[in-house]
Parts: C-alpha cells; sequence; structure tokens
C-alpha cells in the first residue's frame, strides 16, 4: 500500500551548531587551518585572515580571551569569530586541559569564556555533520548500505532535537548526551552514504520525526520502548533478529558469588528464603523487562545499571558458590541493532529494507514531510 505525505514547505537549515568538547572544561585551544583560509572577526577590531598551515593560540584570560596569532603580539576581546572564506575550508582543533585532545571540523567557529571554561562552538554544513556523528557512532570498514541506514538515524535524531540546547545558543552538544560527535570523516565510502540519503529521515504514521533509538547487538531480540524506558512507541517493538547471533557483542557473562548476590537482592528487597540457592535461577529466553524470584520482582534496567552489565538480556544459574549471569547482547536492545544491521547490508539488504525491519510501520521521507520539526 503506498502512503502519500503532504508537503509540507518549511525552510530546513543546512547548517548546525555544535559545542564541541562539551563534557570538558579546556582552558585553551590552538585553531589551525587545514584547508583553505579562515577570517578571525573580533569586536572593534580589524579582522586577521589565516592561512592554511597557520595557528592560533586562543586562551581564558581573566574573563575575557587572549588570542595570539604567529605575526601579532596577541590581542583581547569578549568573544571570536573564525569565518570560513572559501566554502571549503577546514581547521584542527587542539584543546589543553586535563586530557589535551585534537581533532578535525569544518566551517566556522565561534569561541568565548563562559563559567571558567571555554566554549567552543562549531557551525558546519548538516551533512558533513551526519557523517561525522555515523564515524564516531558506527565505525568505519562497513558496507554503504548499513552507513546509509545509520546516516538517516543520525539525521532523524538531529532534527527531532536540534533545539536541545537553543537557549545556550548552540543546537547540540558533542558527546552522548546528544550525539557523539569527534569531528570530520575522512572516509570516503561514510560520506557518500551520508550524501545519498541527504535529507532523508525516518517518520511514524503521523509523519512525526521518530526516536531512532539504536545499539550494538541485540542478542537475537530488540525490546520494545516501554520495557526499558516506559513510555511505549508504536514503532519500538520486539524485533526476532536472526542477524546479529553470532557476533562478536552477542553472548556475554558475569559471575557473582552466592552472598554478593544475595546481598543485592535483599538491599532490593527480597525478604524470602536465602539458603536455597536455585530459588534465584531465572531464565530469559524472550527479553522480559523484570526478575522475579517468588512475588518478588526487579526491574531489569535496575540490575543492569547497579551490576554495570552489558544488556538486561540475561539468565540467572547457581553453579557451586557461584551466580552466573548468562546474557546476550550489549546496549538497551531498542531500536536498531548495530551489528544486526551490518549482517543484513553483506548480505544484500539495502538501507530501505534494514530500516524497515527495526521500525515498525515507519516510512523514510524528506525532512520537509515531517510535521514536528523544532
Amino acid at each position: 500500500m503506498s502512503l502519500f505525505l503532504t508537503v509540507i514547505n518549511i525552510a530546513v537549515s543546512s547548517q548546525v551548531k555544535i559545542r564541541l568538547f562539551a563534557n570538558q572544561s579546556p582552558e585553551s585551544a590552538v585553531f589551525s587551518v587545514t584547508n583553505g583560509n579562515y577570517k578571525i572577526c573580533a569586536f572593534n577590531r580589524d579582522s586577521i585572515v589565516v592561512a592554511k598551515g597557520e595557528s592560533v593560540f586562543i586562551s581564558r584570560f581573566d574573563g575575557i580571551l587572549l588570542i595570539k596569532t604567529r605575526d601579532s603580539s596577541g590581542f583581547i576581546s569578549d568573544s571570536i569569530l573564525f569565518s570560513s572564506q572559501t566554502g571549503n575550508d577546514s581547521f584542527s582543533l587542539r584543546v589543553n586541559g586535563s586530557t589535551p585532545v585534537k581533532q578535525y571540523y569544518s566551517g566556522d567557529l565561534r569561541c568565548f569564556p563562559d563559567l571558567g571554561t571555554l566554549v567552543l562552538i562549531n557551525t558546519c554544513d548538516v551533512e558533513k555533520y551526519i557523517a561525522g556523528v555515523v564515524k564516531a557512532e558506527g565505525g568505519s570498514g562497513k558496507n554503504i548500505e548499513y552507513f546509509k541506514s545509520q546516516a538517516v538515524i543520525t539525521r532523524t535524531y538531529m532534527y527531532r532535537y536540534l533545539d536541545k540546547h537553543k537557549s545556550d545558543g548552540y543546537n547540540l552538544c558533542d558527546n552522548t548526551h546528544c550525539q557523539a560527535f569527534n569531528g570530520t570523516s575522512s572516509d570516503s565510502i561514510l560520506n557518500k552514504a551520508a550524501l545519498e540519503t541527504k535529507g532523508l529521515v525516518i517518520l511514524d504514521h503521523d509523519s512525526l520525526l521518530i526516536i531512532s533509538a539504536f545499539h550494538s547487538n541485540c542478542g537475537g531480540e530488540t525490546a520494545s520502548s516501554e520495557d526499558v524506558w516506559l513510555s511505549s512507541q508504536t514503532y519500538l517493538r520486539k524485533v526476532v533478529d536472526p542477524y546479529c547471533i553470532n557476533s562478536k557483542n552477542a553472548i556475554w557473562q558475569k559471575k557473582f558469588s552466592v552472598n554478593e548476590w544475595m546481598e543485592f537482592i535483599r538491599k532490593s528487597g527480597y525478604s524470602g528464603l536465602t539458603d536455597d540457592k536455585p530459588v534465584f535461577s531465572f531464565s530469559q529466553n524472550s527479553r522480559m523487562s523484570d526478575y522475579q524470584v517468588g512475588t518478588f520482582k526487579i526491574p531489569l534496567t535496575t540490575i543492569r545499571a547497579d551490576k554495570n552489565l552489558r544488556s538486561t538480556f540475561f539468565s540467572v544459574v547457581t553453579e557451586g558458590d557461584s551466580v552466573i549471569l548468562r546474557g546476550r547482547g550489549y546496549g538497551h536492545g531498542v531500536g536498531l541493532c548495530q551489528e544486526g544491521a551490518m549482517v543484513m547490508a553483506s548480505k544484500g539488504f539495502n538501507y530501505m529494507e534494514i530500516i524497515d525491519f527495526y521500525y515498525s510501520g515507519v516510512m523514510i521521507s524528506d525532512i520537509k514531510n515531517a510535521v514536528n520539526l523544532p
């Protein structure tokens, strides 16, 4: 059955503002031009052109910025903008702090001090951002159809949460609070995947941008959203997945002493017998939401968080003085299974078929057709 969408004429921005090194508190940074040239713009001061191979040192200084170029004695400013001049400009950024890091970006960079840190905001092309996120979240060297599925998922998330940091003066941050973004991608296949799916997102039956959840490995069965996050979404349903079961993250095991496990479930509210070890046995052949012993229940998500487990998809057995958790999968289990999607792509499935397999009743459409744009 064909489903036609009403086109909504919405101007969709081709650029996105990302706060870089958001989970750090950089004290200074070195900006270096890797391609093209940049113009340094600062209030009440003539602009300075920085060419390829040249660097600029930026540091917090008494509540403002100290800027030093190779050919200047330095100056101070409340904020500065590195403005791209050719449209194909790129730069590296090395931040100095407790953990020095150097990464590569494209587009513009705005810098200003705030609350004891150096704030760095990159304005870049949407599709270059998408490719960068796929590089960080999805890895490299995979089939292009897998990369395409990740690109569509990433773009869907970006547009759904585009106003997440609106009050802070940017769209998204570069860590897992939003989406991991460690700079631009140099992988030609990955970049091609982003461009060949340009503007495409996943919509539900009401043309709303979906919650495009994904995880590493589902262990052979994905989870319904309400079993993990309480809220039910029609497109995030349990799916039996035969594709990931032989992948590296499909199986895991963790061992505890009987006393340690007893102590844990007592603290969690269990008040029954503890001298009969088999009473703690628990079988989970299909995903469940709770670990249950008699009438005692505890959410599997609680056990996963407290015991730092790879997933909630595990069974419990006792052997001697040990309680063994035999688990399947890696991650929350909701939405697309990355390792399953990789296998599907290698078997000839295209990105639309992969997305349709993991998300129920959705459609892939141009972002201009979404009705819940920020």
